[in-house]
């Protein structure tokens, strides 16, 4: 391929536009894909929509949405223009929506018809255009959403004009973006509670693209199935801007991505590429492949055998391996912590998984590998060009936390020089927050958070997501959270109340009973798990918690909300 003279995401758009003109780009899964060269038409049109409505290079312009092809066209049309994008979370609740559009101060923003009530009534003092993504249609900032469609069909019409105008205009020079300019502000959840704007340039999220490309590959050929939402940056840099970047194409689902809906996708697309956050495969493990290995108490005793459960899980992985259409060479899981036990799972079935490290502050991968070079519990050596190191080791462990340094670092938080400057050391090293330790072979293994880290009652450091990775190892737990009560360990324990019922089903029994089963089964929980930890790590208490925790949009549990 032709070397990218600037990193700038109009330079790759522009490059793969040229090099693969009719292949397809984006789609949704029972859609006609849009080309490469369409794909450059629409981006332009969009461009001269936006400046047709006074935007200009850095002014921020939100995208509110689901994941849909529109959306990678409105994202380099924003960013191809030196305009800023601000994508939020379709998640977010209302107010948060109207504190990142002022905050901000976004000038317009593109957004579904679904999600255009988070929109509504919002005190905006800066925004002055607002476009439907489904059609590009201009609505009025205060239309009510009755009118909507109304409203949408005179948008259209004035949409025809200016792409009318735009191809008056397609001689018009685009405004020069430069490798340092920014690009997008990406508004966290985080796990804290409060949202934080990130500031990623051009060159952040181009380099990183660049250089996790040397540890996977993505030709033309490939065929990523999106489930994950492209407002955050995992899904935006990895399964958007990588996958265009090398004239691959990108499928999209229109509803949730439960199993009823991604099990016919993924026959149809036959994907070759898909990423995911660890909850999707752990489901996935705990209530379908788990319960058929160990159905009666002879396939029990049989999986409890190493030898034998190799071969049970190699047997499995080839039957998912088909459920995944068949064709599947990566399989990326990041954003939280994956299960030992379904690890376990996917090594010895030989599925292409691979785990990467990163943050939203570092655009966003920092460490990772390819299927074939995987370790059990690491996330893979630090990615090319960027460097990482352990601050202050424990002398014993080695570990400590991680630092980043290198051109995929964020610029800073949005008009936050304070929080910049607590995360930001004066020779520009990123503190991640995560604990983590290397192995001789240089791969990154990670401990925890290092806000969640408990001091022992003799200064023991504590890890409650090594505690949780052992609890999710019982049969019937789905999700777990330790946490420090006084000077003892507690923990919260979400239960797999679908093979619970199963298992109570046919026993006729009362709710008193029933209740007085669980108390013991999760008394007997505590003790094997006591059974395996440090003194200093034994829980005293484990409380039910009868509802799914609520979690960020990369499925971590917001522990701010338990943690008593």
């Amino acid at each position: 391929m032709k070397e990218l003279k600037k990193l700038t995401l109009k330079n790759v758009i522009d490059r793969s536009v040229e090099q693969f003109p009719e292949r397809p780009a984006l789609s949704w899964v029972d859609g006609e894909p849009i080309t490469y060269k369409q794909l450059g038409e629409k981006t332009r049109e969009i461009m001269n929509l936006l400046q047709n409505q006074g935007i200009v290079a850095g002014d921020r312009v939100a995208i509110l949405s689901e994941n849909k092809p529109h959306w990678g066209i409105v994202y380099f049309a924003i960013t191809s223009m030196g305009a800023v994008a601000v994508p939020i979370l379709p998640d977010f609740h209302p107010n948060e929506v109207h504190h990142i559009i002022r905050h901000a101060e976004c000038k317009a923003v593109f957004i579904s018809e679904r999600l255009y009530d988070k929109l509504e009534e919002g005190p905006f003092d800066v925004l002055q255009t607002v476009i439907l993504i489904d059609d590009f249609s201009l609505i009025p900032p205060a239309t009510k959403k009755d009118k909507l469609k109304e409203m949408a069909m005179e948008g259209a019409k004035e949409f025809a004009k200016l792409k009318e105008a735009a191809l008056r205009m397609a001689g018009k020079r685009p405004a020069e973006v430069d490798e340092e300019d920014l690009a997008v502000i990406i508004y966290t959840s985080g796990t804290t509670g409060h949202s934080k704007g990130v500031m990623l340039t051009h060159k952040n999220i181009v380099f990183d693209a660049q250089e996790t490309l040397k540890i996977q590959m993505v030709t033309e050929h490939d065929r990523l199935l999106s489930v994950l939402p492209l407002s955050h940056t995992y899904e935006c840099t990895i399964g958007l801007v990588i996958p265009l970047m090398q004239g691959a194409c990108v499928y999209y689902i229109d509803k949730p991505p439960t199993a009823r809906v991604l099990l016919p996708a993924m026959q149809k697309i036959k994907p070759t590429m898909m990423l995911t956050v660890p909850l999707i495969i752990e489901k996935i493990f705990k209530m379908r492949i788990l319960p058929q290995l160990t159905s009666s108490s002879m396939m029990k005793k049989l999986y409890s055998v190493k030898p034998i459960r190799k071969q049970l899980h190699k047997i499995a992985g080839k039957k998912l391996l088909k459920t995944f259409g068949g064709e599947l060479q990566f399989y990326g899981i990041g954003g939280a912590s994956l299960a030992p036990e379904v690890e376990m799972f996917l090594r010895e079935a030989r599925f292409p998984y691979a785990i990467g490290y990163g943050l939203t502050e570092t655009s966003p991968l920092v460490a990772g590998c390819g299927p074939k070079v995987t370790k059990f519990r690491s996330t893979g050596p630090p990615l090319p060009g960027v460097e990482v190191k352990i601050d202050n080791p424990n002398p014993q462990t080695g570990e400590g936390e991680i630092l980043v340094r290198g051109p995929n670092v964020m610029k800073g938080y949005y008009k936050d020089p304070e929080r910049t400057a607590e995360v930001m050391t004066a020779d520009g090293w990123f503190k991640t927050g995560d604990l983590g330790v290397f192995d001789e072979d240089g791969y990154l293994y990670i401990k925890g958070r290092l806000k969640n880290m408990i001091v022992g009652p003799s200064g023991e450091n504590i890890y409650p997501e090594e505690i949780e990775a052992i609890i999710n190892e019982f049969e019937y737990v789905l999700e777990s959270l330790v946490f420090q009560r006084g000077d003892r360990l507690v923990a919260r324990v979400h239960l797999n109340y679908e093979e619970l019922d199963k298992e109570f089903a046919n026993s006729k029994l009362s709710e008193s009973q029933i209740r007085k089963n669980i108390e013991e089964l999760l008394e007997e929980l505590r003790k094997n798990v006591n059974a395996r930890v440090s003194s200093f790590s034994r829980i005293h208490k484990i409380i039910e918690q009868t509802e799914p925790f609520e979690k960020t949009p990369t499925q971590k549990i917001k522990r701010y909300l338990y943690v008593e």
